[in-house]
C-alpha cells in the first residue's frame, strides 16, 4: 500500500511518500480502509521531535481518520466489514496516512451520516478538545461566561459551538478573516485581536478563558484580571502552564486530550442533528501531505486540511 512515513525527525522535507507492506489486524484491532485523514498542528511537532510524544521510526503521521472497515482482529466486536467510522488515533503509534491503518476498537465510532467520510476526519481529536477543555476540565455550565482566545481555529470553531449551545456566554477573538465563521457559530461577542486589546474589549469577568493561542506568557498571564475570582483558565498550549491566582481562587490547566468513544460518539450525533458543523478547508490527495506539513511549518496553511488516499 501507499503510505507518508519519516525514517527521522526533521522538517517536512523528510516525510516520504512511499510502498509499505499492508498491515493486518491484531487481537483488538481494527484493520481500516483510509478515506481520510486530518493534519493537525501537534503532527508538525510529532514530526520535528520537539512534542513529549515517543514513537518509533519510520512512523506513519495522522491520528485522525476516518475510513470503512476492512477487517476485524481477534475479540472485536460491535463492527462489521465495510461499516464507516471515525476515530482517534494513539499518538504514541503509527497513524492514518496511508491507504490502509490499523486502529484500537475502542478508539472507534460510527461516522456521521450527514456529512462526506472523508470529512469527518476533520471531527475527533479537535472536537474531543472543545469537549474536555470546556466541561471535563473548566466545568462550563449554562449561564456562565466564556472567553475564547484563538476562536477562528479549529479547535476554537467547535469550542464555540458547544459553549453556544451549552447557554453560555461566549466571546471570541478572531482576525476579520475569521469573524463571520464565528459568529455563525454562536459567539456573542467577536474581539478582533489584531486591533483591539482584550483588556479593554473584555468589560465584565469571565468564568472562564480558554486559550487556543501561542500567546507569549508575559501576555497569557495579563489575561488574569478578565478571569472571575474562583473561575479557571484553560489551555492547549502544552508547551507553557496556564496562569493561575491562588489568592482569587483562579485555577489554571493545561488540555492533554484523550480518545473517549462516549464523547466523540456524542459528537457525531450532533453533528447528524445539524447541531455541530465540521468546517473543512480542503481535501488534497495523500500524496501531497509532505506539501501540507510544509505549509503549516511557512504559518501558510489555513482551514482543516484533508488528505485522502487514492485521489
Amino acid at each position: 500500500m501507499k503510505a507518508v512515513r519519516f525514517h527521522e525527525h526533521g522538517g517536512p522535507d523528510v516525510l516520504r511518500y512511499e510502498d509499505i507492506e499492508q498491515p493486518a489486524a491484531g487481537p483488538g484491532q481494527v484493520l481500516l480502509r483510509v478515506a481520510g485523514v486530518a493534519f493537525n498542528a501537534a503532527d508538525g511537532g510529532i514530526r520535528e521531535g520537539r512534542l513529549p510524544i515517543p514513537v518509533a521510526l519510520p512512523h506513519i503521521p495522522g491520528y485522525d481518520m476516518s475510513g470503512t472497515v476492512a477487517a476485524l482482529g481477534e475479540g472485536v466486536d460491535g463492527f462489521a466489514v465495510g461499516d464507516a467510522v471515525i476515530g482517534f488515533l494513539p499518538m504514541t503509534g503509527d497513524g492514518a496516512a496511508a491507504e490502509y491503518a490499523l486502529a484500537p476498537a475502542e478508539a472507534l465510532v460510527a461516522a456521521p451520516a450527514s456529512i462526506p467520510l472523508e470529512d469527518a476526519a476533520g471531527l475527533p481529536s479537535v472536537g474531543l478538545t472543545a469537549w474536555q477543555a470546556l466541561f471535563d476540565d473548566a466545568g462550563l455550565r449554562e449561564g456562565q461566561r466564556v472567553l475564547i482566545v484563538g476562536a477562528g481555529g479549529p479547535v476554537g470553531g467547535y469550542a464555540v459551538q458547544l459553549a453556544a449551545q451549552a447557554g453560555v456566554h461566549v466571546i471570541a477573538t478572531a482576525s476579520p478573516r475569521s469573524r463571520d465563521s464565528v459568529i455563525a457559530s454562536g459567539a456573542d461577542e467577536v474581539v478582533d485581536h489584531t486591533t483591539t486589546s482584550l483588556l479593554d474589549a473584555v468589560t465584565e469577568p469571565v468564568d472562564v478563558l480558554l486559550n487556543l493561542a501561542p500567546l507569549d506568557p508575559g501576555e497569557f498571564t495579563g489575561l488574569l484580571p478578565l478571569v472571575a475570582d474562583g473561575g479557571v483558565v484553560v489551555s492547549t498550549t502544552a508547551w507553557m502552564p496556564a496562569p493561575s491566582d491562588e489568592e482569587r481562587g483562579v485555577r489554571g490547566m493545561v488540555v492533554f486530550v484523550r480518545s473517549d468513544a462516549a464523547q466523540l460518539a456524542e459528537l457525531v450525533s450532533r453533528v447528524d442533528r445539524g447541531e455541530l458543523r465540521v468546517e473543512i478547508a480542503r481535501r488534497a490527495p495523500l500524496s501531497e501531505l509532505p506539501a501540507i506539513h510544509a505549509e503549516s511549518a511557512a504559518g501558510t496553511l489555513r482551514g482543516k486540511v484533508v488528505a485522502v488516499p487514492g485521489a
